[in-house]
């Protein structure tokens, strides 16, 4: 593949080859978290106690309690009426879809994850903005009484920020169901990295919403998440897909919860670097971004290279096939360092100054 860079081991501020290290501005990997040594330990001791996997089924006649405290957890933080951890943010989407395929006609907001896919077709490219206007007059164009709706919470490609003011203009004379993938977005955004699920309106009697995600990015281990109600969580433990399927890794749980105090530090050292280094930059404008969210969208496709000559390594791939133009971006997370910031800025204003 053009571009990639075959490594050793998981980059974190920096990214080590063969003949090279750069300064790393590229992965989902927002809070560090992948490289904390401090989780690394908590996950460690997990193992000593789980086992490296549990292989079993959540319907197994041996119940781990780790499964219920951090589902509580989750709820009480999210302040959702329930959750439900499963192995991944994928698998926690395609339990969604599935059960709800068939009870409704589904509509789709443009470059939905395929998280949500029931097929390729449902994702298209459009402008969400667009959509947003749009979806409550095309549900209320179709004769079905019950609609499903479904969207990411944002679109970390391009790095925009989505509002959901639309939900307040849905027709009272249906009943909605609104899938929200956050896998971006949550252990970020929101009341305490609580995500999509604490910025949404107040919904009407008429909305049920439910929010997947990953706890890959972010928070930095394996495992999937639903919010939702308790009766739509309850119906999808009867799912095969649930009941067929390992679950989360417990000693990874265990580490998120025990965690939480490491990813508080994580945000608040990432909202400081966000805002060092959009301070630095003379022509921000060159970027795309919205207040808060670590990734730097650009146009500038050239930028890669330039940066690349410094030792400074950017995201830099083609979307959303190998036959498209690439996706050029900048992404910080919380182990870079105010040297670090300050060398990626003074390069990116060398570049503007180059090209002005």
């Amino acid at each position: 593949m053009e571009n990639s860079f075959v490594v050793t081991e998981l980059p974190g501020r920096t990214l080590i080859t063969e003949s090279a290290t750069y300064l790393y501005f590229s992965g989902t990997s927002y809070l560090g978290m992948a490289r904390n040594n401090a989780l690394q330990d908590l996950v460690q001791a997990g193992f000593a106690n789980y086992g490296t996997n549990y292989s079993s089924s959540r319907l197994s006649n041996v119940q781990l309690k780790i499964y219920a405290e951090v589902e509580n957890y989750l709820a009480t933080r999210t302040k959702a009426e329930a959750a439900l951890t499963v192995s991944s943010g994928l698998l926690a989407g395609q339990m969604v879809v599935k059960s709800l395929d068939g009870t409704g006609a589904y509509f789709y907001s443009p470059r939905v994850h395929p998280a949500l896919w029931r097929t390729a077709t449902d994702c298209y490219q459009g402008h969400y903005t667009d959509w947003a206007e749009r979806i409550a007059t095309l549900t209320s164009e179709v004769p079905d009484s019950n609609i499903v709706i479904l969207t990411n919470s944002l679109d970390a490609l391009t790095a925009q920020a989505y509002s959901f003011a639309w939900i307040t203009q849905l027709s009272a004379a249906k009943t909605y169901t609104i899938v929200i993938d956050d896998s971006h977005g949550f252990g970020l955004t929101g009341v305490n990295g609580t995500g999509i699920i604490t910025m949404l309106p107040p919904l009407p009697d008429y909305v049920q919403v439910v929010v997947v995600s990953s706890f890959g990015k972010a928070l930095g281990i394996p495992g999937g998440v639903i919010l939702s109600n308790a009766r739509l969580l309850e119906n999808l433990k009867k799912q095969a897909f649930f009941g067929g399927g390992s679950p989360a890794i417990p000693a990874y749980l265990t580490a998120f919860i025990q965690g939480e105090h490491l990813y508080q530090l994580a945000r608040q050292r990432l909202q400081e670097n966000i805002g060092y280094f959009t301070s630095l930059l003379h022509q921000p404008a060159l970027f795309s971004f919205f207040p808060g969210y670590p990734i730097f969208y650009t146009k500038q496709n050239q930028l890669y290279y330039f940066l690349l000559e410094q030792k400074i390594l950017i995201s830099h791939f083609s979307y959303p096939t190998p036959t498209d133009s690439p996706i050029t971006r900048i992404v910080l997370n919380s182990l870079h360092t105010p040297e670090d910031l300050k060398e990626l800025a003074g390069a990116i204003n060398d570049y503007c100054s180059s090209v002005s």
